[in-house]
Parts: structure tokens; sequence; C-alpha cells
């Protein structure tokens, strides 16, 4: 199962991860999202573990508790097609000036 752990600290890394969440079962992944112009974290993370009964532990145990200053979301992630898609259309800014 794919845990979503949003609201971390830019402190936060992939190994603070690992070690927080090895202590509800196995962590098969851990995914700490970086900004591409940056290399700063992007404050969110996936992190992947093989067993449901042992995500849906961390899931619970670890929602809302602090890391680093901050109250960690977990929850079950969304598959990508799921999201919402923003509203407003697209845009053309190739047009002409004056």
């Amino acid at each position: 199962m794919k845990l979503y752990v949003g609201n971390l600290s830019f402190e936060t890394t992939e190994n603070d991860l690992q070690d927080l969440f090895e202590q509800h079962g196995a962590v098969n992944e851990v995914n700490l999202m970086m900004d591409r112009m940056t290399g700063k974290s992007r404050g969110f993370a996936f992190v992947t573990m093989n067993d449901d009964a042992q995500a849906n532990a961390a899931s619970s145990a670890l929602n809302g508790r602090e890391l680093n200053g901050r109250p960690l979301t977990v929850n079950e992630a969304r598959p990508r097609a799921d999201r919402p898609r923003p509203s407003g259309g697209k845009r053309n800014f190739s047009g002409f000036r004056r």
C-alpha cells in the first residue's frame, strides 16, 4: 500500500521517514518529492509498505504525530487519475503584444 505523507518540514529526509515508518512494519520504498528548480523538499512524500495491515496501522499511528516540529498528514495515496483537474482551461500566451 502506498501512503501519502504531507506537511513535512523541509529538513525531513527519506531516512527520517524510513526510520519512523519501520516502527510499524516493513517499508518497501520512500520517495521524498523534491523541487526540480531548487532541489529542496516540496514538503510531501510517498511511503510504500508491502503489508496493508501494517500500512493502515502506520497511518493511524502517525497521522497528526509531530516530526521535526510539524504535525504529519498520513493517508492512503490516491492514484494520479483520481485527482481533480485544475479549472480554467488552457491559456495561450503566444499572442502578439501592442
